[in-house]
């Protein structure tokens, strides 16, 4: 299955979830000394891997980062192919002030924002589908 198209269906459907836990965007030279299975995302670039994972994580491996993200979920099967999803909720959050760094997935959208507009946020994405 391929995911949902339609804008305006994507929007009403979806549903923002909260995933617990503090989350941080971390960099490393290469994957040697990191255990995959406890990275939630990760992406090689030409500079360096960035990883994505809980805090406590990279506190334990003495990872350096400079913000902690609560990571929402929007539960809707989006299509790698759908146009606008992306621009209609990160104008929503920039119109009060916060910023969003966005991971598309094959089935979902994952966003990233700064712990002290979690509530904001949430609140923001879920008035789409009323």
């Amino acid at each position: 299955m391929s995911g949902q198209k339609d804008l305006q269906q994507l929007l009403k459907s979806m549903k923002p979830e909260y995933n617990s836990g503090d989350y941080v965007f971390c960099k490393v030279d290469n994957l040697e000394n990191v255990n995959l299975n406890e990275v939630e995302m990760f992406f090689k670039e030409k500079e360096a891997v960035t990883l994505i994972l809980k805090k406590e994580l990279a506190d334990a491996l003495k990872l350096d980062y400079s913000v902690v993200m609560p990571w929402i979920t929007l539960t809707v099967h989006s299509s790698l192919e759908a146009v606008g999803l992306t621009a209609a909720f990160s104008k929503a959050l920039s119109e009060h002030e916060i910023s969003c760094n966005v991971v598309a997935a094959f089935y979902h959208d994952h966003i990233f924002v700064n712990k002290k507009d979690t509530d904001k946020a949430m609140k923001i994405l879920y008035s789409f589908s009323n």
